[in-house]
């Protein structure tokens, strides 16, 4: 069973326009999930809501409940780094959460998501993702890169619960954690990947480019960005199938 996952309804209606998945959908709280199949593969769509705590609650549904063995997070993103413009497929090869910390002397100290934040380290990269993830990613890209009118490329996605909306943050997170993207929700199904011992698998399209315009470009393009992920969905299951 592959469990995938979505935040926002523009990101369900691509990745279910994709797929032969049945309806009504179960109801779990603020969690909806559709089950079908793709090429004989069973797969489930979960439509998480928007945030870290939804995320991981929806994500452990797919693991208790439908028992899945891999888990693909798609949807879109804000842009970090200038190299990459509106449109452009990040396929997430380091995650994280940046903002859990501890706040001390009026300045706050990211660290390790899920650790005691007094006494840890601070949190200075994203943590890469398993070998055999970032293989299958590569293969992906190299099938994509020649289809797709955008960029794919393999990159580092940060996560946090908020909207980013501010050029100078922006690239502060750019230059402090090489991040590429951010999100509101990978960092928080990778955390319950790991914890789990299943691989996951984060697909993003950068919707805009989290500065001080983002609130007006997201809803411009972020049906277009949804599309263009769920198309890379497809693909992946299509790579998996074979490994």
């Amino acid at each position: 069973m592959y469990g995938i996952l979505c935040a926002t309804p523009e990101e369900r209606d691509a990745l279910r326009a994709r797929f032969h998945t049945e309806d009504p959908p179960r109801t779990f709280g603020p969690t909806q999930v559709w089950t079908g199949t793709h090429d004989g593969q069973a797969i489930a769509v979960a439509l998480s809501g928007i945030g870290k705590v939804n995320a991981a609650a929806a994500a452990t549904l797919l693991l208790s409940v439908y028992e899945a063995k891999t888990l693909i997070f798609s949807g879109v993103a804000g842009g970090l780094n200038p190299a990459y413009g509106v449109g452009a497929v990040l396929l997430g090869e380091r995650l994280g959460i940046h903002d859990y910390g501890l706040v001390a002397g009026e300045t706050f100290i990211r660290t390790l998501s899920g650790g005691i934040p007094v006494g840890a380290d601070e949190l200075t990269a994203l943590a890469p993702v398993s070998a055999e993830v970032r293989a299958r990613l590569e293969a992906l890209r190299d099938h994509l890169a020649p289809r797709l009118d955008a960029p794919v490329a393999l990159g580092g996605i940060t996560t946090a619960d908020h909207f980013l909306n501010c050029a100078t943050t922006r690239d502060t997170l750019h230059a402090a954690l090489s991040a590429d993207a951010i999100d509101m929700e990978s960092g928080a199904v990778a955390q319950i990947a790991e914890e789990w011992g299943v691989p996951l698998y984060v697909i993003r399209t950068l919707s805009d480019l989290a500065g001080e315009d983002s609130h007006l470009t997201y809803p411009q393009m972020a049906a277009m960005a949804a599309r263009n992920s769920a198309l890379c969905v497809v693909e992946l299951l299509d790579i998996l199938a074979q490994a």
